[in-house]
């Protein structure tokens, strides 16, 4: 269990000088500690979102299907279904595998548990402690992000690689392949843009949104291009060219 000190607020706020805001989106959060899931209601309920919470991973999967969440937020130690396994799972449903997910831990805090956190689906991966406005800001750059690839319908086809952003599908020569949000995003941005060399950083911004000040580890990117290429099998993989120093293009031709 997760000790309160592990979320803070800033220092000199209290919950409730957050300004109601109009209903935004429908938050699906998951905590063992009940201190912590209040704490997170509280303020997110405060800023204009609809809150769900429970404290089991269990209990969440069957909310998650039932009250249609825009975005699901879980603790990564919890007994039974841990966040990981929560989210491996989700991202196997046919029917909510499209809701982002953001991890978040204070002691699966490695390297290897984040790489692991979105290897198997997260959208972004928080570290305790950490601030509940930041929180939230990291919440809605998923949501934004997320929004926007749906905003983009129109389907990308190269190559005998057709990927639909509306439905979130990806076939190759009609057959389609399961790809992760993450494999899903990095492989429309590299078709979108094919021919070009797009650099790590502009990757990590694009795909991640992450700040380069905050994280640059080119590895996450080097860790999904790896596993998109065995998706997509020996013919396709070769399309995705590493390109030394600088980092990787889609090769149309």
């Amino acid at each position: 269990m997760t000790s309160i000190g592990a979320i803070m607020q800033p220092k000199g706020t209290t919950l409730e000088m957050t300004p109601a805001a109009p209903s935004k989106s429908k938050v699906l959060v998951i905590d063992d500690d009940p201190t912590i899931l209040s704490l997170v209601r509280r303020y997110l309920t405060s800023s204009g979102y609809g809150v769900v919470g429970c404290s089991d991973g269990s209990d969440a999967l069957l909310m998650a299907r039932e009250c249609d969440p825009d975005i699901v937020v879980t603790d990564a130690q919890m007994p039974g279904l841990d966040g990981h396994a929560l989210c491996r799972v989700l991202r196997k449903d046919t029917n909510i595998r499209q809701v982002p997910i953001i991890i978040m831990s204070g002691s699966m805090i490695t390297d290897k548990d984040i790489v692991a956190g979105f290897e198997g689906g997260a959208d972004d991966y928080l570290i305790k402690p950490f601030s509940l406005p930041v929180f939230q800001a990291r919440l809605e750059a998923v949501l934004r992000r997320y929004r926007a690839a749906n905003d983009r319908s129109e389907t990308l086809s190269r190559c005998g690689i057709e990927l639909d952003p509306a439905g979130r599908t990806v076939k190759i020569r009609g057959k389609e392949i399961s790809l992760t949000r993450k494999e899903f995003d990095l492989l429309a941005t590299l078709i979108a843009k094919s021919g070009r060399v797009l650099n790590t950083l502009y990757l990590l911004q694009t795909v991640w949104g992450y700040d380069p000040a905050d994280y640059n580890d080119p590895g996450t990117v080097e860790v999904h291009v790896s596993h998109l290429r065995k998706k997509l099998g020996p013919t396709h993989a070769k399309r995705i060219v590493t390109v030394a120093g600088l980092g990787y293009k889609f090769v149309a031709d």
